[in-house]
C-alpha cells in the first residue's frame, strides 16, 4: 500500500473515531471487574501465556473496539467469545479503562529471526507488495491510538503470528479497510515468524 493511502486512510479512521462517542470508563470500576481475565492476561494484563494476548499498555478504544467485536460475533475465539457475551457496554469501558493504564512488561526477540523481521518490519518487501510495520504501527510499534491501530510493542511473538495467519486466511476480519489482510496475503510463514519475533523484543 503506498503512503499516501496510508495517511489517507488513517485521517479517515480518526474522523470517524471522533463521530462516534464511546462510554467513559473507570479504572477503579475496571481493575475490580478484571477477576476473570486474570487467568489468560495475567493480574496486570500482562499474559504469562504467549498464545494469549497482552493487554497492558494497550489502547483504551482499541481494547473497547475488540470487546465490542468479540460480543457482536465479528471477531471469534473459544474463550473471549462466551465472556464478552456477558459484559455490558460499561463493563467493557472499565475494562478497557483500566488496561490501558498498566504497564507492559518487555520480552526479548529471538536473535536468528530479528535481522529479517527488522527489515519487513521498518521497509515491507516492494517486491511482494507487503507494506512497512511502521507505516500504522510506528516505528517502535506504539500503534496510532486515534486511527484505532493497535500498540504492538513487546507483544508476544506466538500471539503476533498467530493474527497474521488469521488475517492471511481470512478467519480475522476485524481489521479497518482489510488493511492487515492484505498486508498479511503477501506473506510467507518464514516472514510472518521473522515479523513476529521482532516485534516480541520491540522497546
Amino acid at each position: 500500500m503506498k503512503l499516501s493511502s496510508i495517511v489517507l486512510f488513517s485521517l479517515l479512521c480518526c474522523a470517524l473515531a471522533n463521530a462516534a462517542p464511546q462510554p467513559e470508563g473507570s479504572a477503579e470500576e475496571g481493575q475490580t471487574k478484571s477477576a476473570t481475565c486474570v487467568a489468560c492476561h495475567g493480574p496486570n494484563g500482562n499474559s504469562p501465556n504467549p498464545e494469549w494476548p497482552t493487554i497492558a499498555g494497550q489502547h483504551e478504544q482499541y481494547i473497547l473496539k475488540q470487546l465490542q467485536a468479540f460480543k457482536a460475533g465479528e471477531r471469534q475465539n473459544p474463550l473471549m467469545s462466551p465472556i464478552a457475551q456477558t459484559l455490558s457496554e460499561d463493563d467493557m469501558a472499565d475494562l478497557a479503562a483500566f488496561y490501558s493504564q498498566q504497564t507492559r512488561t518487555g520480552l526479548e526477540a529471538p536473535a536468528d529471526k530479528v535481522e529479517q523481521g527488522e527489515r519487513l518490519y521498518r521497509g515491507g518487501d516492494s517486491q511482494n507488495s507487503i507494506a512497512a510495520c511502521t507505516g500504522c504501527h510506528g516505528p517502535r510499534g506504539n500503534g496510532n491510538p486515534t486511527a484505532l491501530y493497535p500498540s504492538i510493542q513487546g507483544q508476544h511473538g506466538v500471539y503476533v503470528a498467530a493474527q497474521l495467519r488469521a488475517y492471511r486466511a481470512g478467519t480475522r476480519q476485524t481489521d479497518q479497510n482489510q488493511i492487515m489482510r492484505d498486508v498479511a496475503r503477501s506473506m510467507s510463514d518464514a516472514q510472518i515468524e521473522a515479523v513476529a519475533a521482532y516485534v516480541q523484543g520491540l522497546r
